[in-house]
């Protein structure tokens, strides 16, 4: 079981440690986090807890997801993301999740997030390739060069690095360490650089990565 939660990338700062070292931080506002439904092994064939993120005005939710949230009381919320859980016993639906249980200060997080989106790139900085002499009369600077043998096996293979759409894309920075937790504002201070732009969602749950 591992419940996580929901919260929105401020930027990043630094916090002085107990023995006055400066650490680098990004700080996470975090939602409501509110659960919305409980699924249960006979209605639905698994146990799991929804979640809603943040609360959002109406006209951002069709007629179908109004009324959902309308035929159990609650604010209309935005994302929803499920947890699964081996007991949904002791959460309520309208009650916000426990942030004291599921993160604490000097535990180990991953943090999912979108990564900015860098357009399209070429292989030197999406892939970090080599490029050509810039002088001495050199007309090969920043291409890719040759992309595979003529005769054998006469065609481009797959997977090869080549020029595209870089970034964007669902990523996760894992075994980040929380260096401080405020309850009473919501904020969460990890260790280091997390994906996302300004503003952008991230989903921070505990780390099971394990090494060795």
């Amino acid at each position: 079981m591992r419940l996580g939660l929901m919260g929105k990338k401020v930027g990043m700062t630094q916090v002085f440690d107990k023995n006055g070292l400066a650490v680098p931080v990004t700080v996470v506002k975090l939602g409501e986090n509110i659960v919305t439904e409980t699924k249960t092994k006979e209605k639905h064939g698994y146990t799991a807890v929804q979640v809603g993120g943040f609360k959002v005005k109406e006209k951002k939710l069709n007629k179908p997801e109004l009324g959902a949230f309308k035929k159990k009381e609650l604010a209309p919320m935005e994302p929803l993301k499920e947890y699964r859980v081996d007991d949904v016993s002791s959460y309520k639906v309208g009650e916000a999740l426990p942030l004291e249980t599921i993160l604490t200060e000097g535990m180990k997080v991953d943090v999912r997030g979108k990564s900015i989106g860098k357009g399209f790139q070429g292989t030197i900085k999406r892939y970090n390739a080599g490029r050509g002499p810039m002088s001495h009369g050199s007309k090969f600077h920043r291409s890719m060069g040759s992309i595979g043998a003529g005769t054998t096996p006469g065609r481009v293979v797959r997977g090869l690095h080549m020029p595209g759409h870089m970034g964007d894309d669902n990523t996760c920075a894992r075994k980040l360490t929380v260096v401080r937790v405020d309850a009473e504002k919501g904020l969460l201070l990890v260790k280091g650089a997390i994906p996302g732009a300004k503003g952008g969602l991230v989903v921070v749950t505990p780390s099971i990565t394990k090494w060795n």
